[in-house]
């Protein structure tokens, strides 16, 4: 097969989507097909809109002559209206990889309605979807109410690894010392590290130490007033902004932490959270969002409502006070883990749903 796959940007960046779309990127090359990149410019959310009305993105993708084109729904504002152009112009049927719908984002009502607005024209124009979770999956069904064929592939845990020897939770719980906690997040607003860490300055001090592994250049702004934030409450000692870290270098965080900690997120699957659960960490995530499809509070993990601060303090101090607890769901946590598909059966799923698409297709 031909496959175009329209993104913002490159797929170099160290975010959910990114790294699910490089890996799916990467398994249909060594399968044998063809994968051309057609990379969009970031811009503001009004620039990408009037790219709706520019024929360089028709031209090139018409002159690809592609079986399929997959789109990052992310490139929804740039797509709603230019994807009925790209019908009349290509054979290849359209799918949309939707990580995230933005309409559902906690933000203002009115911000929320305008993108609710582009991105259901976006999800009506294409023929079908690749979903990473059901809470996104039944999102957008109720945002278009057809039924498309679609598929739920949800991320895998297993990219980076995972503990080979339950033994090392035993002797990590054991050690003496403050709960070590890592948040895994690009230092945007969404995210939630900002609340996070008023929350944990009410701790004693001695009771815990976060590291923060994300990017701190996406958002210069926010990463001044973090850093503002930990130096006017004397919390260096405490907080660790590691910056972007991949590979062998994250997968060695997780595995040195007791718990992983993105209470205030609003995750559309939470592949960060699986992966840290391959390394025994038990997740206090969002009780908004997908997180809930694999955390099961009080068992793997917490899940803690959108600015409760008394319930997130409450399940460090039980995790830090009963270390036999924190043992019996960092076990939880990691079996978790092994229940889930692995990046190799996921892609396995994705690769015959387009087949099945380009095939029908050509009939």
């Amino acid at each position: 097969m031909n496959i175009g796959l329209i993104i913002y940007g490159t797929l170099d960046a160290l975010t959910g989507g990114n790294i699910y779309d490089r890996i799916l990127v990467d398994d249909l090359r060594q399968r044998g097909h063809q994968v051309a990149i057609i990379t969009l410019s970031q811009r503001n959310y009004a620039g990408h809109l009037l790219e709706n009305f520019s024929g360089r993105l028709v031209k090139k993708s018409a002159a690809g002559k592609f079986d399929l084109l997959l789109q990052d729904a992310l490139c929804h504002p740039s797509l709603f209206r230019l994807n009925r152009r790209l019908r009349q112009n290509a054979f290849a049927p359209l799918v949309a990889v939707v990580h995230q719908v933005l309409c559902r984002q906690p933000r203002s009502r009115l911000q929320n309605r305008i993108y609710e607005t582009v991105e259901r024209a976006y999800f009506e124009s294409v023929d079908a979807f690749i979903f990473n979770s059901n809470t996104t999956a039944r999102t957008v069904a109720h945002l278009t109410g057809d039924r498309r064929p679609s598929l739920v592939a949800c991320p895998a845990g297993d990219r980076l690894g995972f503990l080979t020897a339950a033994a090392k939770i035993d002797s990590r719980t054991r050690e003496s010392g403050p709960l070590r906690l890592i948040f895994v997040g690009n230092l945007l607003p969404n995210k939630g590290l900002l609340p996070l860490i008023r929350g944990l300055s009410k701790l004693p001090r001695e009771s815990w130490h976060l590291t923060v592994v994300g990017s701190l250049e996406m958002d210069r702004r926010y990463f001044r007033r973090t850093a503002k934030l930990i130096a006017a409450g004397n919390l260096q000692q405490q907080v660790a902004l590691a910056g972007p870290q991949n590979g062998p270098a994250l997968a060695s965080l997780l595995a040195r932490s007791h718990v992983f900690v993105m209470p205030y997120s609003h995750e559309s699957y939470g592949m960060a959270h699986l992966e840290a659960m391959g390394f025994g960490l038990p997740v206090i995530g969002s009780a908004s969002g997908a997180v809930k499809e694999f955390v099961i509070p009080g068992k793997n993990g917490f899940l803690i409502d959108p600015g409760d601060l008394a319930a997130l303090l409450d399940c460090l101090k039980r995790l830090d006070r009963d270390r036999p607890l924190l043992l019996k769901m960092s076990r939880a946590a990691l079996q978790t883990f092994h229940e889930h598909p692995s990046w190799s059966d996921t892609l396995e799923r994705i690769y015959w749903f387009l087949c099945e698409l380009v095939n029908k297709r050509a009939v």
